[in-house]
């Protein structure tokens, strides 16, 4: 909001995109946002790495917008991309540093994880199945229902649950007992 007040550039209209940035721009917010775009509009973002992780993709996003005559701001470093060959060089520049940047990252945690692996942590979800299930809470209204004749997709449909899930829970339980999930609740809570 600074940089657009400082800017001198028109009150900001925020878009946000919640999809990865390793997703290809185009199939992005971003992408949408600069289709409906025209010439003299400004996008600010706060780092390039907001755009993309991909060098190629940094080239092709201000390609566009130059080609629309959209000014894209990098309000973090306080560049400007538009048709100077000054920002055609700091495009691939950013670019760069961003995906060396995802690649040093990726690194780093595939080097943590191997660690623990060699210390002999145990990596991923834990071995057997959960001691607590989602429809533990409701064993006595299942019970109930079943006890009723009412037929299992419609109990899932009033737990607002899967058939799939209950059925799960069935499979489970039906093999062993429900957990007291009232003194569950009372040693955490």
């Amino acid at each position: 909001m600074r940089y657009c007040v400082d800017k001198k550039l028109l009150e900001p209209v925020f878009v946000e995109d919640t999809i990865s940035v390793e997703t290809d721009w185009r199939d992005r917010q971003l992408g949408k946002l600069i289709r409906g775009a025209g010439e003299g509009d400004a996008i600010v973002v706060s780092e390039v790495s907001r755009l993309t992780l991909r060098t190629l993709q940094v080239l092709e996003i201000g390609r566009e917008c130059i080609e629309k005559g959209v000014h894209l701001h990098v309000a973090k470093n306080g560049i400007v991309f538009d048709n100077t060959i000054q920002s055609k060089i700091v495009a691939v520049v950013l670019g760069l540093v961003a995906e060396i940047e995802q690649d040093f990252i990726s690194s780093r945690t595939k080097e943590a994880l191997a660690k623990r692996k060699s210390e002999g942590i145990k990596l991923g979800r834990p071995v057997g199945g959960a001691k607590i299930l989602k429809l533990d809470r409701h064993a006595d209204k299942i019970n109930g229902y079943l006890a009723k004749g009412i037929n299992k997709v419609a109990i899932a449909k009033m737990l607002d649950v899967s058939p799939n899930t209950l059925y799960e829970w069935l499979k489970i339980r039906r093999a062993s007992p429900v957990p007291d999930t009232q003194s569950i609740e009372t040693r955490h809570g």
